[in-house]
């Protein structure tokens, strides 16, 4: 089984940056890609970022620019910078990791951290 424990949300005021963290424990194998998404209250889960295996990236358009994903190999473990952070940046950031391992192929979410983008 694998489980992600992601860390470093929390509240900061607009213009301010965050950087969250999320690692992969367990029977990881190995991870394909890694996520983060975001929920904000009455709004459906929406991806902000995902990095592959070999460091490819992809960006929601409302982030590009503002935000870094990347990721250790070694630690099994996923980032995310955020900068410039706007009060609508305000939601539960998931992590997310897709990959196979002696159990099986897998799709974990994390359990989420909270940002705050105070006005």
């Amino acid at each position: 089984q694998v489980q992600l424990v992601e860390s470093g949300g929390g509240l900061v005021q607009a213009g301010g940056s965050l950087r969250l963290s999320c690692a992969a424990t367990g029977s990881t194998g190995h991870i394909n890609d890694f996520g983060w998404y975001r929920q904000a209250p009455v709004k459906q889960r929406e991806l902000v970022a995902r990095i592959t295996w070999d460091g490819t990236t992809m960006y929601a358009d409302s982030v590009k620019g503002r935000s870094t994903i990347s990721r250790d190999n070694a630690k099994n473990t996923v980032y995310l910078q955020m900068n410039s952070l706007k009060p609508e940046d305000t939601a539960v950031y998931y992590c997310n990791a897709v990959g196979s391992s002696v159990y099986g192929k897998y799709n974990v979410w994390g359990q989420g951290t909270q940002v705050t983008v105070s006005s």
